[in-house]
């Protein structure tokens, strides 16, 4: 969408760009409407003298305008629109209505009537045969001339964020399926038969279960990663607790080849709640704290990982040691595509920060997850034999 950056751009250049354009166009639009308007006042006037008097009370009655378009932008349709939630839509829509109403009285009754009065001193011959209207007339009036204008705004308004909502999220899922078609197309490029895979590994787990117990184990780990890989990583959503677990099977892997040299704290939760996750998307932080963390330390290299719950927020803070002349390594591609991943998949859902101080790398990430429908059996603890696979 580059090339539609007046109308899709977030950045702040296009975004005032954007929203002063049309909030432009509406001003000179009422500013001519309002001068063809048949009044028992102003027709006495001349088109030019009309113009004069509506850009002053047009510009004043775009308070009321903007209030209720950006009220329905940004609070009604992204916080109750979208989340389905319709009566209280109807509720705060009303409500808006009202004050929106209240503004347009205030500001008719007190800028525009001082305005209007001005005019008049100058030009008293306007009045002549004019009959003084009452004043809860004056006041309905003014409760409507903004009003009118700003409901007709506000739904423009709300409509064009609606199609540009619905626009972006149509080019999200293209994207989302073009990802998906060019890595199982990697994939198919690479792959070995999982039969042929699992049998092999088999076949070396057994010969060295006795010889060499722990590369044996090595083995079985593996073959657990690949697994979960292989079949588990083809759905959106996984559980919550087999992507831990996965993650764990991996630590495992990786502290047997740092021996007792290694020190991991990790905290994780008891109960997983049914949460969902999409899959893959927190092994790159824990693989990143291996590769750019304890591979490069000489002395006591250390991990700390912990993944907490609140509802359906999961918070995970990894934070590992680092060599003291160790570069910063945020954007690598692991890293890259996962920030893709979660703007893709997560968008205003999550919240990501990596941090490279001077002795430590430190991984914040909050992250608005979906709930299962049914309770899902939690992954069995992985110390079964490999034969079976």
């Amino acid at each position: 969408m580059k090339q539609l950056s007046f109308v899709f751009s977030n950045r702040p250049k296009w975004l005032l760009i954007r929203h002063f354009s049309f909030w432009l166009c509406w001003y000179v639009f009422q500013v001519y409407l309002y001068s063809f308007t048949p009044s028992p006042v102003l027709n006495k006037l001349s088109f030019w003298a009309r113009i004069q008097i509506n850009a002053g009370e047009s510009f004043f009655y775009l308070i009321p305008n903007i209030f209720l378009a950006y009220m329905l932008m940004y609070v009604v349709i992204p916080k109750m629109v979208l989340p389905a939630k319709y009566f209280l839509t109807f509720i705060t829509v009303l409500f808006l209505l009202f004050i929106t109403g209240g503004i347009s009285a205030l500001v008719s009754l007190t800028v525009i009537e001082y305005m209007r009065q001005a005019y008049l001193t100058r030009h008293p011959s306007v009045m002549n045969g004019v009959v003084h209207t009452p004043f809860n007339v004056q006041l309905y009036l003014a409760w409507i001339s903004g009003l009118r204008g700003s409901i007709t705004i506000g739904g423009l308004a709300a409509a064009i964020k609606l199609m540009k909502y619905f626009y972006e999220k149509q080019q999200q899922a293209l994207i989302l399926q073009q990802e998906k078609t060019f890595a199982e197309l990697q994939s198919l490029k690479a792959q070995l038969h999982p039969h042929f895979l699992f049998n092999t590994l088999n076949n070396i787990y057994a010969n060295t279960q006795d010889i060499a117990p722990v590369a044996a184990d090595m083995v079985l780990g593996l073959s657990e990663l690949l697994r979960y890989i292989l079949y588990t990583c083809n759905a959106s959503l996984v559980p919550l607790a087999k992507e831990v677990t996965m993650i764990l099977e991996y630590i495992g892997l990786e502290k047997k080849r740092y021996g007792n040299e290694l020190e991991v704290a990790i905290q994780i939760p008891s109960d997983y709640q049914n949460l969902m996750i999409a899959p893959l998307l927190l092994l790159p932080f824990v693989e990143n704290c291996f590769k750019h963390g304890a591979s490069d330390m000489l002395d006591a290299p250390w991990i700390n990982i912990h993944i907490a719950l609140e509802n359906e927020v999961m918070h995970l803070k990894v934070v590992n040691g680092k060599s003291p002349n160790k570069q910063a390594q945020t954007g690598g591609i692991g890293i890259g595509n996962v920030r893709r991943r979660l703007n893709l998949l997560y968008p205003d859902q999550h919240q990501l920060s990596i941090l490279s101080e001077d002795e430590v790398y430190i991984v914040n990430l909050r992250i608005q997850l979906t709930r299962a429908e049914q309770t899902l059996p939690m992954p069995p603890n992985i110390t079964h034999e490999l034969t079976g696979i």
